[in-house]
């Protein structure tokens, strides 16, 4: 079963002084080992942009909006812009997926409680086999509960749509 590599919005504005996401560091190491070993088996790699409204952190041709430097795609990746918390809502990427002949969704990224969720329910609903990086996707805390708290509890309601299991368990074939 051909596999991908889905990375959702990792941008800038993810990384703001004062208001970085959880976690970031780890969630960008982490990633970088994903990434190298998808490029090393020569796993397609699809990177989300969000195009957020004038004003936002993700505006669409600013700085924020731009994919973290940590992780620059390479001309062989491919990039989806989108618009919603939903990755293949009025975007190419189910066609991309189905051209490339694509079943399964190795997702991470950020947001595990908006993006994150939406994508991988979605990808289940469209019969892809997904499986979630438990370890590489993170969020912000609210005013209720803690990053970190939302984090566990996506990774429990997940299951039912996704193998979750830390990034280290996940391998990439040639």
């Amino acid at each position: 079963m051909k596999k991908a590599l889905l990375i959702i919005d990792v941008q800038n504005g993810m990384f703001q002084e004062g208001n970085v996401v959880y976690k970031g560091e780890r969630l960008l190491r982490n990633l970088n080992g994903l990434i190298k070993q998808a490029r090393s088996t020569e796993t397609p790699i699809f990177f989300i942009q969000h195009n957020a409204p004038a004003g936002k952190p993700l505006e669409y041709g600013t700085n924020g909006w731009e994919i973290h430097p940590e992780i620059t795609p390479k001309t062989q990746d491919t990039i989806i812009q989108k618009t919603t918390p939903d990755t293949f809502f009025n975007t190419s990427l189910d066609e991309e997926l189905k051209k490339r002949k694509i079943e399964h969704l190795v997702i991470v990224g950020i947001q595990t409680e908006a993006c994150v969720d939406t994508t991988c329910r979605r990808a289940f609903s469209l019969e892809y086999k997904v499986t979630l990086a438990s370890d590489t996707h993170s969020t912000w805390e609210s005013l209720d509960i803690t990053a970190q708290q939302i984090i566990n509890h996506h990774n429990g309601v997940l299951r039912w749509f996704a193998d979750v299991c830390p990034s280290t368990d996940i391998a990439f074939e040639n």
